[in-house]
């Protein structure tokens, strides 16, 4: 099977850009579509998302294999149809276009937000359903992106696959960073809202743009085991669901280790693996005991995982998944969602502060030491409501809205067991490393005079 040929669509971007970086690292052979050049290092193809005809072009001159979708607007957009015009008929058009040209991969970046309805998310994973009433036109446009995607699995020969990373950061980002910026330089720093003990997802883009090239990796992986339509009679109930397969129970039984990118890695001494320390006379087993410390081998490495019937990984879930949906399979890539973080939440203005203690490492003397102002919750809503409908008699934007107030104050982090075992994600740059490399670009950006440039 030959080496295939990425398209990145919104190359030109942020996470974009880190995909194709990581692709070109690896000697891949990458082309980027967007509406704006940027670089100048790989084929560069200019072009409406919306125009079938427009990227159907570039598929054919590139000869693309696969697609990666990164575009999308950025959020606090005013004109909502920009959203639903570029996410969701830019979206259709990608699929279509790629069915024509007889693509066989498409990796489309959504959004963890799709699931998000002001309300705190703890742990959820991906059988969450859209909430009823959206958020915002953002995140609605992204959820009808994903739809469009997923629903589009195996037609045309098209396998796809959505991933949903949250609170991305980083290296080249121009909105988180220029936002705290903002913040930073009109000397704010000491406001916060809530008792900011809302963890919340940060995700650094080289993490993200990692798990996008895992899942066009692992597209054409077959399944553990057939789709239930190809077993003939469709089950009615899970009773009549067979069981699991080794195969399948190697991907979800198996143990994982502890996410150490930011931690690093932590033994436990055990009966079983350990240092030995000054003894009276030395173990028999000593050598043993030794050697399985120096290689990190420990009992828990050895341990079944035990799951209850909540699980999404439980055996009872995984064949509700395949009843729910049986022209796919739960532990296959293809036709499936995946949320993507650090796997480390973290207190919500903690990470705020992590960036702000290292501009001032960069800015000595420039921000005064100040207490912390904490506004609470429901004082907040109040200010925000007030700001809303003083822009509203002023005709001018809020900046200081109830969704951001909602945002900066509900926990919101996910679980990732499922990218880790079916995608084989691993996060490798955990979030002090992340926020150095986030703060160490901007510094460039800002000795240069291009800190305030947008996307």
């Amino acid at each position: 099977m030959g080496k295939d040929i990425y398209l990145v669509i919104g190359g030109s971007g942020f996470l974009g850009r880190h995909i194709v970086d990581q692709l070109r690292a690896r000697g891949d052979n990458v082309s980027v579509f967007d509406i704006v050049q940027r670089y100048h290092d790989v084929p560069f193809y200019a072009g409406d998302i919306t125009s079938v005809e427009s990227l159907s072009k570039a598929l054919r001159q590139s000869g693309t294999t696969c697609i990666i979708h990164t575009a999308s607007p950025p959020a606090g957009l005013t004109d909502a149809s920009i959203y639903y015009k570029v996410n969701v008929d830019g979206t259709q058009a990608v699929v279509d276009a790629a069915i024509a040209c007889g693509v066989k991969k498409l990796v489309f970046t959504s959004s963890a937000g799709v699931v998000f309805n002001g309300g705190d998310i703890i742990d959820v994973d991906e059988r969450l359903p859209y909430p009823s009433v959206p958020m915002d036109a953002y995140n609605d446009s992204k959820a009808k992106a994903e739809s469009v995607v997923i629903e589009s699995n195996g037609k045309g020969g098209l396998l796809t696959v959505a991933l949903r990373p949250a609170g991305i950061f980083g290296s080249g980002d121009r909105q988180v960073m220029a936002g705290l910026w903002e913040v930073y330089e009109g000397h704010k720093t000491h406001f916060q809202i809530g008792d900011n003990n809302n963890l919340f997802d940060y995700t650094y883009v080289g993490n993200v743009a990692k798990a996008h090239l895992l899942a066009a990796d692992k597209l054409e992986t077959p399944a553990p085991a057939p789709a239930l339509t190809a077993l003939g009679k469709q089950p009615v109930s899970l009773d009549e669901v067979p069981d699991l397969t080794d195969a399948e129970n190697d991907i979800v039984s198996g143990p994982l280790p502890p996410i150490t990118a930011t931690l690093g890695h932590h033994q436990i001494p055990t009966s079983f693996s350990r240092p030995l320390g000054p003894y009276v006379s030395r173990p028999e087993n000593g050598d043993e005991l030794e050697a399985n410390w120096n290689d990190g081998i420990t009992e828990e490495a050895s341990r079944p995982v035990i799951r209850t019937r909540f699980d999404p990984l439980a055996a009872t879930s995984i064949k509700r998944a395949k009843v729910a949906n049986p022209d796919s399979h739960p532990l296959q890539v293809a036709g499936q969602i995946f949320f993507i973080t650090n796997g480390e939440p973290v207190p919500f203005w903690d990470f705020h502060r992590g960036v702000y203690v290292r501009l001032d490492k960069k800015l000595p003397g420039y921000r005064t030491p100040r207490g912390i102002f904490k506004l609470p919750r429901p004082v907040g809503f109040a200010a925000a409501q007030g700001s809303e409908w003083f822009a509203m008699l002023t005709g001018k934007t809020p900046t200081f809205t109830k969704f951001r107030v909602t945002f900066a104050t509900a926990t919101r982090w996910h679980n990732i067991e499922k990218a880790r075992r079916v995608l084989g994600y691993e996060p490798d740059v955990g979030l002090e490393e992340g926020i150095d490399k986030m703060v160490e670009w901007w510094f460039h950006e800002y000795q240069a005079g291009n800190h305030k440039q947008k996307h």
